[in-house]
């Protein structure tokens, strides 16, 4: 026990010794925190829009003529040829007049005049959810295009690809914030411990000839990088909370952000975060004693 407390009063020495340099690191891991939980936040988010949004994809194939049962058959058969999928439904123009006029609602009246045949027949097809991505899709489409009697195939395309390259373009943000998050951590801990050490190097060299253990010289400068760690990941995961509980409060109403549901990280994100800096501080205050500090 008093080892414990004689190195926490050591961790509180060299704070206030240190103390500039110790708040800039701190602000400087908060922000890089900060900046990676950000992107990441929005490319989760993303992601789960994706599956939501992917869960409603459909292939729409525009006939020119409505397919009698026989021929109904083999296009179902030749569109399972090229892949599995979850489900296959033709639809009539009567159908799709029917449905035109729902989605226009109190304006259908605008169809009084109109025939009721003038929509081309269709077949929907839902892929596989394990087979959705953007270049099995478009494979998918240039093969229903070549089916008998098609006049074009549409599946969202400019949505899906903008999407697609949206999420890729976070994802390269992503991994260069982390990048960021790890290189600033490991840099700005390493360069705090460094000079708490130089600061204190006749104190240490004393220690060691009194016979201090290697343990109790090198203990309070870990716990200060683990310090380092703790309080400005959790700063920056903070922070970023009540960034996200304003951009929802300032945005609330109608809105895009109110059309698809946000959600912030669960504990469990939040916690590997903040573990994960902890581990980055404690990796860059261990190579600076292992360079500085010759014990």
């Amino acid at each position: 026990m008093s080892f414990w407390l004689t190195v926490i009063r050591q961790v509180g020495r060299n704070l206030r010794q240190t103390w500039g340099s110790q708040l800039m690191t701190l602000l400087t891991v908060s922000l890089s925190v900060l900046i990676f939980a950000f992107f990441y936040l929005i490319y989760s988010n993303m992601l789960n829009l994706g599956d939501k949004l992917g869960d409603d994809l459909s292939l729409i194939v525009y006939l020119e003529d409505e397919p009698g049962p026989e021929l109904q058959q083999q296009l179902t058969n030749k569109i399972r040829t090229f892949d599995e999928v979850e489900s296959i439904r033709f639809v009539t123009r009567a159908e799709a007049y029917d449905r035109f006029a729902v989605q226009l609602g109190e304006n259908s009246d605008v169809l009084n005049d109109m025939p009721k045949d003038f929509l081309p027949p269709s077949i929907e097809v839902i892929p596989m959810k394990n087979l959705r991505s953007l270049n099995q899709v478009k494979l998918f489409s240039s093969y229903l295009a070549r089916l008998p009697g098609t006049l074009k195939v549409q599946y969202g395309q400019d949505w899906v690809e903008r999407f697609y390259y949206f999420t890729r373009l976070l994802s390269i943000i992503v991994l260069l914030s982390g990048t960021l998050l790890i290189l600033t951590t490991i840099f700005m801990v390493a360069y705090t411990i460094r000079l708490t050490i130089l600061g204190r190097q006749a104190e240490l060299e004393l220690l060691r000839l009194v016979g201090a253990t290697n343990n109790y010289i090198r203990t309070p400068f870990l716990l200060e990088g683990v310090l380092q760690g703790l309080l400005g990941s959790s700063f920056g995961i903070v922070s970023l909370y009540l960034l996200f509980q304003w951009i929802k409060l300032r945005f609330s109403g109608p809105g895009f952000l109110n059309l698809f549901e946000f959600a912030f990280f669960s504990p469990w994100v939040s916690l590997t975060i903040i573990s994960i800096s902890i581990l980055l501080c404690t990796v860059g205050s261990f190579t600076t004693m292992q360079k500085f500090l010759r014990i």
